[in-house]
């Protein structure tokens, strides 16, 4: 895609989702005002990383967040959103990215400081289509292919084409055409940029049915950038619900090359039974990321990789050997305190290799327009001495105005 496209996406002003107001303004600079709203969003969080072999890491950052959305004009909408995230303590001494030159050694933390535009499109809506022109916010599903990485303060978005038609009763169709992923370690990086790419994303489902919803979806990446992240996948997903107490989850999707060298095709399977009991839901999970003979494990390079595997991040590219994660989600409420903790067992696809284990804990509380989060994550080593051992700790203050 040509450069004037990413421009404009630079230059435009972003949102954080576009919907039809009520009423529509009668001339474009109406629509400027009717209708409009700013919003203000700050997320300040503290992380301490330890990482055997490096040195401790932590940050206090701030990510401040303004928004502004327009009202329609025949159908048509503006909004606007930006980003700044600023190291409180007024000095970075933790690594932001892999391969930062700055302070060597230490642990990553990925969240680089800097001020961008987090979205920029123009959109129209109608009846059944709604339709966006610009840098944007593209969430598919559970993020598990294609996401937005929430949890880190600079957030990954999209400069692209994308059309979402509900014509058919009990039916979604997304297509999207994406040129540039502003990935989450900022625009100006020289050692982890934006990915170029000339990618296809179409998801389709439908939810008539009784038992559940089905989705099909094709997701044919060229990434000019890092060519080897190219790849087309194909996959179907059913999410089944047989009672109030238990729903399940199954998934399958075959990846094969698209714009590199060498070819490869590796699987993707995902199996999930939800329960809810006494005031707990209870999650037992099982995810295979496929190996083709030990020389390419299945990615998702456009994922929300922090939601998976755990929240050490120790898996954010699949090893070539595969990966299977064997989990257990426990989620309750107690006082008005959500409580998560999860239990993953790692283990290689291709081969015995054990590849580790984690626990994860969570509290959550929300008061106002504020939320307290605190989070923990205790990853052990396996036989691989590249996976070490990690520990993770995170506070985290979200306040919307």
């Amino acid at each position: 895609m040509n450069k004037q496209r990413i421009h404009f996406c630079a230059a435009a002003m972003s949102t954080i989702y576009f919907a039809v107001p009520q009423v529509s303004a009668q001339t474009f600079t109406e629509s400027l005002q009717q209708g409009s709203s700013v919003k203000v969003n700050l997320r300040t969080r503290f992380e301490d990383v330890s990482e055997d072999g490096l040195q401790d890491s932590d940050a206090l950052t701030a990510r401040t967040r303004l928004s502004y959305q327009s009202g329609t004009w025949n159908g048509f909408g503006f909004s606007a959103e930006f980003d700044d995230v600023t190291e409180l303590d007024g000095k970075v001494d933790y690594r932001a990215y892999p391969g930062d030159p700055q302070n060597p050694g230490t642990a990553v933390i990925g969240d680089p400081e800097g001020t961008e535009v987090n979205q920029a499109f123009i959109a129209y809506t109608n009846a059944s289509n709604q339709v966006r022109y610009g840098r944007q916010r593209i969430i598919l599903d559970n993020s598990r292919f294609i996401g937005n990485v929430g949890w880190r303060q600079n957030e990954q978005t999209y400069d692209g084409f994308s059309v979402v038609n509900k014509s058919i009763v009990d039916t979604s169709i997304t297509y999207a055409y994406i040129w540039n992923v502003n990935r989450v370690f900022g625009d100006n990086n020289p050692i982890q940029p934006d990915h170029h790419m000339d990618s296809h994303i179409v998801n389709i489902g439908y939810s008539g049915f009784s038992a559940g919803k089905l989705t099909g979806y094709a997701y044919l990446l060229d990434n000019d950038t890092a060519p080897a992240l190219s790849g087309d996948t194909v996959g179907i997903r059913w999410q089944g619900i047989l009672n109030k107490t238990f729903s399940y989850n199954l998934e399958y999707a075959r990846q094969t090359n698209a714009g590199v060298a060498e070819s490869f095709d590796a699987d993707y399977m995902l199996g999930e039974a939800v329960f809810t009991l006494s005031g707990f839901n209870i999650t037992l999970g099982y995810e295979l990321l496929g190996s083709d003979d030990g020389s390419y494990g299945f990615a998702t390079p456009l994922a929300t990789l922090h939601a998976f595997q755990g929240w050490a991040d120790k898996f954010l590219a699949t090893p070539a050997v595969g990966l299977e994660d064997k989990y257990i989600n426990v989620g309750t409420t107690v006082a008005g305190i959500q409580f998560l903790l999860s239990y993953h067992k790692f283990d290689a696809d291709i081969g015995s290799q054990d590849l580790g284990d984690e626990i994860d804990l969570s509290a959550s509380r929300k008061f106002g327009s504020v939320v307290l989060t605190a989070k923990y994550a205790d990853y052990a080593m396996g036989d691989v001495a590249a996976f070490r051992d990690t520990t993770k700790f995170w506070l985290m203050l979200d306040w919307n105005f």
